[in-house]
């Protein structure tokens, strides 16, 4: 895990946190981490990000992770977003993730970390409540 004064703190979050170096290796990995996606901080570390991301959103995922190290910044400031994930399973996830681009003292981007809870119910009674809302549309149109 992480040797710095607030290893502590990290290890007894709830939430998953995960860093990662420039390339995507991850040099870092939680106990919340482990304990959402099923992975031990020894399997991860070391390996590349990819083995959380679904195969058909890592395109996408490498696309936006360089151009945020490249940038020195997210496009999301920090902001949280429901994102699709793998469990060590390989049962899919959905995690409410936030990103940051970590810099050193010096302002050098060192990698990017994330900070991530399960979402997967409340994605899902998110979806069931749309389904029933455009089902009710459908019977009843909204008056203008």
């Amino acid at each position: 895990m992480l040797a710095t004064p607030y290893a502590d703190l990290v290890t007894c979050m709830s939430e998953a946190l995960i860093f990662s170096d420039r390339q995507g290796i991850i040099q870092a990995w939680n106990p919340g981490a482990q304990s959402l996606f099923g992975f031990d901080a020894a399997e991860t570390i070391g390996q590349n990000l990819d083995l959380i991301i679904p195969e058909s959103l890592r395109k996408a995922h490498w696309d936006g992770y360089h151009q945020a190290i490249s940038r020195g910044a997210t496009l999301h400031c920090g902001r949280s977003r429901i994102t699709r994930a793998l469990h060590k399973s390989g049962n899919p996830l959905y995690v409410d993730m936030s990103f940051a681009v970590v810099k050193n003292q010096a302002g050098e981007t060192t990698g990017a970390m994330a900070v991530a809870r399960d979402a997967t119910q409340r994605y899902q009674e998110e979806k069931q409540l749309r389904k029933q809302l455009a089902a009710l549309t459908e019977k009843q149109p909204l008056e203008k």
